[in-house]
């Protein structure tokens, strides 16, 4: 009996002990542990896990044409080559088509066979056949048949030195324009050539070389409308006599409302087709220029 009292006091010291927490077995049994992390070995890294890293590369300027020096000390850039650049060249072509009119009207054929074709349409007394669209496309195709040679010229001795590189722009346009400049003075009169000169106020020229561009191109012009006009009339004098003869016949007959064009019409085409008039005239405006 002893002994079982002994036994449950000392149980129950035990857990007051532990309740409290003063030091004892049990106190020590339930203490908090501190978990510390297992230490892990070292993991190898594969250098192709990382791409290496680089110092940055400066970019480089543009490489351009090179500058030679001469032993003078001299600087010469060549761009492109000698040749001039596209830009330019869609420049002065656009620069062309504009002016295209007035160098067709002005500096070549066009003008004179363009007056004779309208000429002889109103000497046979028709208004308008054949139409002006087909007059300016046949006056058209005769100046380009007539100014081929000079325009071959022309596009040999300054267009493809120039675009080759090989001429530059001022002395491609002197050879380029000179066949140009010498046909127009072939066809055209001293006498307008003094006209035009006189009234700049500027000296007589010394030959056909030293004759500046700005007089030859007026005075072809009017050269060219003067010749149109004398060939215009040569063409009028036929159809004008039988003008005549066709009214002193209704006269005569007592027609006097009778027009006279309605009845000379007929006979004035077809004199004009027996005798091949448009092949005549075409031929003595392209042999006028040989």
């Amino acid at each position: 009996m002893k002994h079982r009292i002994r036994l449950a006091l000392a149980t129950a010291g035990v857990a007051a002990a532990v309740v409290v927490g003063t030091p004892g077995t049990a106190a020590a049994a339930y203490a908090p542990v501190a978990f510390v992390p297992a230490a892990t070995a070292p993991v190898a890294l594969s250098p192709a896990a990382f791409p290496p890293v680089t110092a940055p590369v400066a970019p480089t300027a543009p490489t351009g044409p090179t500058a030679p020096a001469d032993p003078q000390g001299t600087v010469s850039v060549n761009v492109g080559n000698g040749k001039p650049s596209q830009s330019i060249v869609i420049l002065l072509a656009l620069t062309v088509l504009s002016v295209a009119p007035a160098l067709l009207l002005l500096c070549t054929s066009f003008t004179k066979i363009f007056v004779v074709l309208s000429i002889t349409r109103n000497a046979l007394g028709l208004t308008s056949v054949p139409p002006n669209q087909v007059l300016a496309g046949l006056a058209l195709f005769l100046s380009l048949f007539i100014m081929g040679p000079v325009m071959s010229q022309m596009n040999h001795d300054g267009v493809q030195p120039y675009l080759k590189g090989e001429k530059t722009q001022t002395v491609a346009f002197n050879d380029g324009v000179k066949p140009l400049r010498n046909f127009m003075l072939d066809h055209t009169r001293k006498d307008e050539l003094a006209l035009f000169t006189k009234v700049a106020n500027k000296p007589m020229p010394k030959n056909r070389d030293s004759v500046p561009l700005s007089t030859v191109v007026p005075a072809f012009a009017l050269s060219e409308l003067r010749a149109a006009f004398i060939i215009g009339f040569v063409i009028y004098i036929p159809f004008l006599v039988i003008d005549m003869i066709v009214a002193a016949s209704l006269m005569s007959l007592g027609m006097m409302m009778l027009p006279p064009v309605t009845v000379s019409l007929p006979f004035k085409m077809l004199l004009f087709v027996l005798v091949n008039g448009w092949g005549l005239i075409i031929t003595a405006l392209v042999a006028s220029y040989h």
